[in-house]
């Protein structure tokens, strides 16, 4: 025979009570004997806590308990299925809610944080993502951060962070050249729609920074890592400069100039020009220039030296030019 649970001091029931109702309230659909079991109570107990709930309330402006002042619970269910669903949450539907269009943009931060090593449980996320969907004002828009070419690498890096593994990898410099790299995988951040993993390079025997999608051949070793990231201290900016750095005079628009702050070496002179700033720009390689210009067109202008002008305008033309083929040939 099964023992018999002992009944609930005054205290005890007023906070089985006050647990039930936002036990309820963050989830849709919970039998009677699944809530009985997670509060430890007998289920005809649980049932009679739930009759109290539906009777339960705040006064509305009248000042008098009127239906929409109430819990209310879909009944049917209830007395024939033993499924608790709240149909009604007092004060909790008048409180400030997240927009259907700010549940859903916050929903995709978060599947998109997913991706990143660090965020390990991804589980919590999903809880967070769920509870997002039933809070907000209206049903979240479906949606899904779209798959890119660096997802597998994304992958592997993660597993590698979680395992405490260093990562292998053929790596495409901006200068054209390959060299296979091992690295103490540390950090993934994204800027402007690229990934970059940020690590201790064996190689360079420093931190480093590294495109995902110029990582080829990439493999989680067996090697545990050197060092972890409370071992070494990473950069504030994201690219750091070497001495074989090349600089760069350039034109930038005064409202663009933070999108490049991290390419400007550390006191470099910044002459206001009425609305737009001449400052130097330090990159690996001056075909580096073309990615900075595609982004910032229209509001950046490179100056000097005149090898870095005739990459960038060459560029341009390669690509005016396959445009204006393309046209040709529709025509």
């Amino acid at each position: 025979m099964a023992e018999r649970r002992k009944p609930m001091q005054a205290q005890d029931k007023l906070a089985f009570l006050l647990a039930l109702v936002p036990y309820l309230m963050d989830r849709d659909r919970v039998s009677v004997a699944e809530a009985a079991e997670h509060f430890g109570v007998e289920q005809e107990q649980l049932r009679d806590a739930v009759r109290l709930i539906a009777v339960s309330g705040i006064p509305g402006e009248t000042n008098a308990y009127q239906p929409g002042d109430l819990f209310d619970i879909a009944w049917d269910d209830f007395e024939e299925n033993d499924q608790i669903v709240l149909t009604h949450q007092v004060a909790i539907d008048d409180s400030p809610r997240f927009s259907a269009r700010e549940a859903a943009a916050l929903i995709a931060g978060l599947q998109y944080l997913t991706a990143l090593p660090e965020n390990a449980d991804r589980d919590a996320i999903g809880s967070l993502m769920a509870k997002l969907a039933r809070g907000a004002s209206a049903a979240p828009s479906q949606l899904a951060v779209a798959r890119s070419e660096t997802d597998e690498v994304l992958a592997t890096i993660r597993d590698a962070v979680i395992a405490g593994v260093q990562v292998e990898f053929d790596y495409l410099s901006s200068r054209g050249e390959h060299e296979r790299r091992r690295v103490d995988p540390l950090r993934i951040e994204s800027v402007d729609q690229d990934w970059y993993l940020r690590g201790w390079d064996h190689l360079r025997t420093a931190i480093r920074t590294f495109r995902l999608d110029r990582i080829d051949d990439l493999v989680a070793t067996q090697e545990s890592i050197t060092y972890r990231p409370g071992d070494v201290k990473l950069p504030e900016t994201l690219f750091t400069g070497t001495d074989e750095d090349q600089l760069v005079t350039v034109d930038v628009s005064a409202s663009a100039i933070r999108l490049i702050e991290d390419y400007i070496p550390e006191g470099a002179e910044r002459e206001d020009r009425g609305g737009v700033i001449r400052t130097s720009v330090r990159v690996a390689h001056f075909h580096g220039l073309k990615r900075l210009v595609a982004g910032l067109s229209g509001v950046l202008t490179v100056l000097d030296p005149p090898e870095a002008r005739q990459v960038v305008a060459g560029w341009a033309r390669a690509g005016a030019e396959r445009y204006t083929g393309s046209q040709n040939v529709q025509r």
